[in-house]
C-alpha cells in the first residue's frame, strides 16, 4: 500500500470507542515510521499489519488535532522523556477515537534512542467533552488564522503556554489532572 495520508480521508464525524480494559500499542523508529502495532490498534485503526508497517505513525492523525500538540510531544521524547497527551485519531473509513497516549523513547543497550512505544487507553470522555475537545478547537483554529504554518504552530504553542501559566501547571500536570 502507497502512504494514505490522513488528509485524503474525509472525517465522517463517527466516533468509535475501545474496551477500558484494552490498550492500543504501537512502535516507531526514530522517524515516526511503525515498526510494531498490537491487534487492537489495527482493529480501532481499520487497518492491516501490511497497511501499517512501515507508515508514518502521522497516517492515523486527525486533521482536527492541532499541531501544537505534536510539538509538545515531539519535544518530550527527543528530550528522552516520557510523555502523556490526549489525541484523537482518524480511521481508515473516516471514523476517529480518541486515546489517552503514553509515548516514551526505546534505547539500545548504549543508551541510544532506537524509536519509541507508545500505549494508548481509553480517556476520560468527560474531560474530553469539557475540556480537551474544546481546546484543542481553539488551538487548531488559532493554527489556522496563518498562512504560514511555523507561524499558526508558534501562535497556539503560544496560547497554550498562556493557559498553563494562568493554571500554573505544567503541561504533564494539567493532562495527568483529569
Amino acid at each position: 500500500m502507497g502512504y494514505l495520508m490522513a488528509e485524503t480521508i474525509t472525517p465522517t464525524g463517527r466516533e468509535r470507542r475501545f474496551q477500558d480494559s484494552e490498550i492500543l500499542v504501537s512502535k516507531t523508529d526514530t522517524r515516526g515510521r511503525i515498526t510494531y502495532c498490537n491487534k487492537q490498534f489495527r482493529d480501532i485503526a481499520g487497518y492491516s499489519n501490511k497497511e501499517l508497517i512501515s507508515q508514518p505513525h502521522s497516517l492515523v492523525r486527525h486533521p482536527e488535532m492541532p499541531r501544537t500538540v505534536f510539538k509538545i510531544l515531539w519535544g518530550a521524547i527527543e528530550a528522552k522523556r516520557e510523555v502523556f497527551a490526549y489525541v484523537k485519531n482518524l480511521c481508515s473509513n473516516g471514523d476517529h477515537y480518541w486515546v489517552f497516549a503514553h509515548v516514551t523513547p526505546t534505547y539500545n543497550g548504549q543508551g541510544e534512542v532506537i524509536g519509541y512505544h507508545s500505549s494508548r487507553r481509553s480517556p476520560n470522555f468527560t474531560a474530553i467533552e469539557t475540556i480537551i475537545d474544546p481546546l484543542y478547537r481553539q488551538l487548531c483554529s488559532t493554527e489556522n488564522q496563518h498562512t504560514n504554518r511555523k507561524q499558526g504552530l508558534e501562535a497556539g504553542y503560544a496560547q497554550l503556554n498562556d493557559l498553563l501559566k494562568e493554571k500554573a501547571v505544567t503541561y504533564d500536570q494539567f493532562v495527568l489532572s483529569f
